[in-house]
């Protein structure tokens, strides 16, 4: 499939300090594609160069086949074709819905039918009801909703979202989630989302790239960067993980728990990570191989699973289990591993 878009060795600095360095990916029609990670590691920075409002040091920016960025090229924002959704929503106060919803609209068009589309548009996004409402007077879903359907109002190529959700309450903020996915995805318009919510980026897009101080250090499904991650920051940001340096012999690894079958080549000094749900835990019982046993040194309930912090030979480690696995703090216990990914140091 042709993408969309291509981001091609993009690179931006402010003063001396680079922000964006180098930065590569694509994003293929009807896509939900996520730029996640920290605060100041270059996604919005990333995300307003594609938009437009930055201009980029160097690299190449292309929708379809039309040069929107290169050395000699600036296609200015509004001739992109790109809508934006701001954190911030930045709906004009002083303009209700229908008036926000159908601001993007070029002015040649006649202002009924302006409307009429900010009309229609609205009735998509689920708020037509509101129209005469002005932005002081709904709910933070509900100007999100504006935004939305202020941007989809001109029927962009590519819809940029800046941390849409950030600013809901929490319960809100999964619903809402859903809802807008669904949405972007009946309309078959592709989407790039900048969000630091690592379980936000996993369940909201179709593929993920992790930035780290301004570079791309892993692209893949979300399945993929979950499951194999190929740094250390990278496995550290998508959730708590286990990090083991160990060697590698004859297709098993030696680890605090014991020896475990992993396929990769003989190695020495490597790393491993190993995520907390990925081990079985049960109580110790002693045998004849004198095994040293775990001990719980914490643990945290949240209702659907514990988390249990180990400690073996004076090391903590992360274990996860089902709501039905109940250990006591101070509880000698035998951890095995299921699986483990070999990572970049």
């Amino acid at each position: 499939m042709t993408p969309l878009l291509t981001v091609n060795s993009v690179t931006k600095q402010f003063a001396v300090t680079p922000i964006v360095q180098d930065v590569s990916f694509e994003v293929y029609p009807g896509e939900i594609f996520a730029l996640l990670g920290a605060s100041g590691c270059g996604k919005t920075t990333t995300l307003r160069l594609i938009a437009g409002f930055e201009k980029a040091d160097a690299g190449t920016i292309l929708m379809d086949d039309r040069v929107l960025e290169d050395a000699g090229t600036h296609i200015p924002p509004e001739s992109r074709e790109i809508g934006f959704v701001f954190q911030d929503f930045a709906l004009f106060p002083d303009k209700n819905v229908l008036e926000n919803a159908a601001f993007g609209l070029s002015r040649k068009i006649p202002k009924k039918e302006r409307h009429a589309n900010a009309l229609e548009t609205l009735e998509k996004v689920g708020i037509d009801h509101l129209h005469r409402r002005m932005p002081h007077h709904l709910s933070g879903g509900e100007q999100q909703r504006v935004a939305l359907a202020r941007s989809l109002a001109t029927q962009p190529k590519l819809l940029l979202l800046d941390e849409p959700f950030s600013s809901l309450d929490t319960g809100l903020r999964q619903a809402t989630r859903e809802e807008v996915r669904g949405l972007l995805k009946a309309s078959g318009i592709s989407v790039v989302l900048v969000t630091h919510d690592q379980e936000e980026a996993l369940s909201f897009a179709e593929r993920v790239a992790v930035m780290n101080s301004g570079t791309i250090e892993q692209i893949g499904t979300p399945e993929d960067v979950y499951r194999q991650p190929k740094t250390v920051h990278v496995a550290n940001f998508l959730g708590k993980t286990n990090i083991i340096e160990t060697d590698i012999r004859n297709g098993v690894a030696d680890t605090p728990f014991g020896a475990l079958e992993i396929d990769f080549p003989n190695a020495t000094n490597i790393l491993l990570s190993i995520r907390p749900e990925h081990f079985t835990i049960e109580k110790h019982v002693a045998d004849t191989n004198n095994k040293k046993p775990a001990h719980i040194v914490a643990r945290e309930f949240k209702g659907h699973d514990f988390t249990y912090r180990v400690e073996v030979d004076g090391k903590p480690y992360f274990v996860q289990t089902d709501y039905q696995r109940h250990f006591q703090v101070g509880e000698a216990v035998t951890l095995k591993p299921i699986e483990a990914v070999v990572i970049k140091k």
